[in-house]
Parts: structure tokens; sequence; C-alpha cells
């Protein structure tokens, strides 16, 4: 499932979560962890893959087209979890 959200709000969920959590969601998804800190705006395609994360210019940091959301409904239901 596809999903359009700003660049900003995509940063502030990253931010939202409790330490450790990139390795929890890519242990969870059977994904590098560098693969899951490029689905938040990471460049390291040495490490981990490329994601469907497209960035067009614009306010608030921009608009991020994301092609699967996998990645961002766990990060969201960890947040959720640890409130």
């Amino acid at each position: 499932m596809t999903k359009t959200i700003t660049f900003n709000e995509l940063r502030r969920i990253k931010d939202a979560l409790p330490n450790g959590s990139m390795a929890k969601i890519a242990e969870e998804l059977g994904l590098e962890k560098q693969t899951v800190r490029n689905y938040f705006g990471g460049t390291d395609y040495v490490e981990g893959e490329i994601v469907g994360l497209h960035i067009e210019p614009g306010p608030d940091g921009g608009i991020v087209q994301l092609d699967d959301t996998e990645i961002l409904d766990v990060a969201q239901r960890i947040i959720e979890e640890n409130k």
C-alpha cells in the first residue's frame, strides 16, 4: 500500500522511536538495519538496500511517496506500545 506524507512527518516518526527500534523493526521484517534507516531518509546503500521512497521538494521538508508502508506501520505500532 502506498502513502504520501511530508519528509518532516517521516522524520518525526523516526525521532519518536525508542532506542533500538531500527534493529527491532529490521529483525521483525527480515531486513538489514541500514535498510530501515534508509526508509527514514538515510542514504547508505552499501550496507542497506534501496527502499521505495520518493521525495519531491516542497514545504515541510518536501513530499514523500512511500511505495510500501510495512516499515512505517511497525514503527507506528512501536510508538503506540511505548506511550
